[in-house]
């Protein structure tokens, strides 16, 4: 197998006989005569005196048409010369059925391929809600939120910062978690059923970063300085810093569980990734745009955000059903010391986020602002710390948003933007524990 850098390296090869292939045959008929250039040319190509006959082009692949009997003869011949060690290794041919038992979180040596029977019906269930979930950016209407956006008196300065930094955040923000879930969690989870939420999860992201997009498109934004902003605006460069930090260990390819040190760090990765990326730095942003919402401003993009909201609510929950059951089943891994470094963790996300509320919210705006948002925050870092079986940090911190619980109830049958009816397709099944 070729590899990635190998693979350029012939992409990018001077012409050989692929390229000539490539060739187009000459003509059989005469080449017109070429049209006057304004200036003089050099090397100007003239026209054949008469016709010539068709011959393949200098280095053309000059295969003769092969007869279906033949190309069955060689298929035939490959197949019965075919070295099958490779597959049988890799699929254990004659090996016994998969049991429940032998199914494990990580490290599991049982046939990934075999879905059934489950272990963790949690899981499978997750994805079913994921599916009945579904939406697209494009079911959401836009025409309200391009005249509030265009018109000079829609919003406040301070609100079209809010739009602004919050779609500079999560349009990336995304990418960056659909990144780390393909090249990194999903082949490190040897659990199918999870597997299989997780490629639900991945699509999601993209449906996110699909909206983002379509929400500024529709509002015709610098899409270069919205989209790079996480590499320009320190608060929101930060987060995303942060994020990555904490995960690109398990990006390198060679990256293998098996051992307590290497358990330990995919264990940080999910911990950091489900508990403080998605669990503590997407909640200021969503407030302040549902807050607007509230207030039947930018209720297009507010309605995003919420369909979003509650994707990632089933995210941030089915990752730390994953934590804990491989807290369950590795309990050596769940030292005192790792307990320490993961409170840390949930500390240090909190104070990032509480940054980008103060960046976001230089004033008092939409019915709030930046010391609410604290509280609000530290409400959120003790709900992370409990969910992980960590003590919280924040005695008696309060929600100061409550209406942030009901929009992700999905028992709700109309939305308050009074936009239109919010039922996914088969929505009122989903429950949220």
């Amino acid at each position: 197998m070729l590899s990635w850098d190998d693979y350029h390296k012939q992409e990018s090869a001077p012409a050989g006989a692929a390229a000539a292939a490539s060739v187009p045959q000459q003509s059989a008929e005469p080449a017109p005569a070429p049209e006057p250039a304004p200036a003089p040319v050099e090397a100007a190509v003239e026209a054949p005196a008469a016709p010539v006959a068709a011959e393949p082009a200098a280095g053309a692949s000059q295969v003769p048409p092969v007869g279906l009997e033949e190309n069955l003869a060689r298929a035939h011949e490959a197949l019965e010369n075919m070295d099958v060690a490779p597959g049988l290794e890799e699929l254990e041919m004659g090996a016994s059925r998969v049991s429940v038992d032998e199914k494990a979180m990580i490290n599991c040596r049982a046939d990934l391929n075999q879905l059934v029977p489950f272990k963790y019906d949690w899981a499978w269930q997750k994805y079913i809600d994921g599916c009945a979930n579904h939406w697209m950016p494009q079911e959401i209407n836009m025409t309200a939120d391009v005249s509030t956006w265009r018109s000079k008196d829609g919003l406040t300065e301070d609100e079209r910062r809010i739009v602004m930094r919050n779609l500079g955040y999560f349009s990336t923000a995304d990418s960056l978690v659909a990144n780390n879930l393909v090249l990194a969690i999903y082949r490190l989870i040897t659990n199918p059923e999870c597997r299989q939420y997780i490629l639900r999860q991945a699509f999601e992201e993209a449906i996110h970063t699909h909206a983002y997009q379509y929400c500024i498109e529709s509002l015709a934004m610098d899409e270069g300085e919205v989209f790079n902003m996480y590499r320009e605006v320190p608060s929101v460069a930060k987060k995303a810093a942060w994020s990555i930090s904490h995960t690109h260990e398990l990006s390198d390819p060679t990256f293998k569980t098996g051992t307590a040190e290497n358990d330990q760090t995919l264990l940080r990765n999910l911990i950091g990734f489900y508990a403080v990326t998605e669990g503590i730095f997407f909640y200021c942003g969503f407030t302040q745009i549902l807050s607007m919402g509230r207030r039947n401003k930018m209720t297009g993009v507010a309605e995003q955000f919420q369909y979003i909201l509650r994707d990632e609510s089933m995210h941030l929950n089915f990752g730390i059903d994953v934590i804990n059951q491989i807290k369950l089943e590795n309990p050596h891994l769940w030292t005192e010391k790792f307990q320490q470094e993961s409170i840390q963790m949930i500390l240090e996300g909190t104070q990032l986020e509480i940054e980008y509320a103060r960046d976001t919210m230089p004033r008092g705006v939409l019915g709030m602002n930046a010391a609410m948002m604290e509280e609000y925050l530290h409400f959120i870092a003790n709900r992370r710390l409990s969910q992980l079986g960590l003590p919280e940090q924040f005695p008696g911190a309060q929600n100061p948003f409550p209406w942030m619980s009901e929009i992700m109830d999905l028992r709700k049958e109309k939305n308050f933007f009074e936009t239109r009816v919010i039922e996914y397709q088969t929505g009122g099944a989903l429950t949220w524990d």
